[in-house]
């Protein structure tokens, strides 16, 4: 069963066409990657999932039994942490409880014990300013991930990071997505780092955004830091194929 499906989703804004027509489907507990060109509209088809603006045409589906209104389906982490310099860690990452209506030490006494597993302990009481640029992610990450909704949406979590750091965070998901199973899906422009988290890849075209092609991605986990078969190395070179003729590449 889906957990999320799209049908048809058209989209303007202003006298501009963003989205064309797409239709994909997301099972339950599946990890979806969504690639495009730069500016195809692919954070906008994020900010139809979680009711930001409206869809021209089309229809979004979330199935049973994790069906419900947007703000109450989706948990979405936006390209960068995103969090508040005045307040503490822990203070940041209850914040999306207490917003729904779940009183402070309630909320701080949910997180509490996540800290660990997010690689956090010990930094309940600093501010994002007294952190890496890795941790703040981890804990934008902890604090989406923890007002436990049933569809995870990630949009470019990972691209204002230095190489380094976002390999880390990448094996961090990864590893995380394994004990969870969380429904999830990426929005990204790197294809390694769709081949390897994702179940499924769906490659939008240039706006007005189509979706061109969907790759499946059969091989185990984890998959980072572990060798891959040379079907992924084709695979990362028909993605980045697929993406060069919707940019203009001369090549």
């Amino acid at each position: 069963m889906s957990a999320l499906s799209l049908e048809n989703l058209a989209v303007a804004l202003g006298e501009t066409p963003v989205i064309a027509d797409i239709s994909l489907r997301v099972a339950r507990g599946e990890f979806v990657s969504i690639l495009g060109p730069s500016g195809c509209g692919k954070s906008t088809l994020f900010r139809l999932l979680t009711g930001a603006i409206r869809p021209d045409r089309g229809e979004i589906r979330v199935e049973d039994p994790v069906a419900g209104a947007a703000h109450d389906t989706f948990a979405f982490m936006p390209q960068r942490d995103a969090l508040m310099p005045w307040r503490r860690i822990i203070d940041n990452v209850t914040l999306g409880l207490e917003v729904q209506g779940l009183g402070r030490e309630a909320a701080r006494t949910r997180v509490r014990p996540l800290f660990a597993a997010f690689g956090l302990e010990g930094f309940e009481q600093h501010y994002p300013a007294q952190l890496s640029g890795g941790m703040r992610q981890r804990a934008a990450l902890l604090r989406t991930i923890v007002q436990d909704r049933p569809i995870l949406l990630l949009d470019e979590p990972f691209g204002a990071l230095d190489a380094l750091t976002r390999a880390g965070m990448q094996r961090f998901i990864e590893h995380r997505w394994q004990e969870a199973r969380w429904t999830t899906v990426l929005v990204t422009h790197d294809v390694h780092e769709a081949v390897a988290l994702s179940d499924r890849i769906y490659v939008l075209t240039r706006r007005p955004a189509r979706i061109i092609a969907n790759f499946d991605v059969p091989w185990p986990r984890p998959r980072l830091g572990s060798p891959l078969p040379p079907e992924a190395d084709r695979l990362e070179a028909d993605l980045l194929d697929t993406l060069l003729t919707q940019t203009g590449d001369p090549s």
